[in-house]
């Protein structure tokens, strides 16, 4: 949504860092060439988020990996493939503004979010 081309090259976020540190503009995300595209993931951030808000969302299913979606891993920016344990930009400014986010591999504990959410 922010205009990164398709395809386009490996984005890691720099130095171990997370979303949550990009985000407060102490973390930087990468391409495999070296070039800062901090920029551009926070814009598609912002845009997800305000998508978010305008249609009431409360619970995102976003893929681990990616320095945007990633809510349970990361690559460690190293572009080696080691993945460590980090949110991502888009999952991290979600959740700061009470957006539960979900990995494909928790989509139980999403169904469950869902049911409880359905009570109310």
């Amino acid at each position: 949504m922010a205009g990164l081309p398709t395809p386009r090259l490996p984005a890691e976020i720099a130095e171990g860092q997370d979303g949550t540190a990009v985000t407060r503009r102490t973390g930087r995300v990468v391409e495999a060439d070296g070039t800062d595209v901090t920029d551009i993931y926070l814009a598609g951030a912002r845009l997800a988020l305000d998508q978010a808000i305008r249609h009431g969302c409360r619970h995102a299913l976003l893929t681990n990996g990616s320095p945007s979606c990633g809510s349970g891993f990361v690559y460690d920016g190293s572009f080696w493939g080691r993945r460590i344990e980090r949110v991502a930009v888009t999952a991290a400014l979600l959740r700061q503004h009470g957006i539960a986010v979900f990995a494909p591999g928790d989509l139980s504990a999403l169904a469950a979010a869902l049911e409880e959410w359905d009570r109310f």
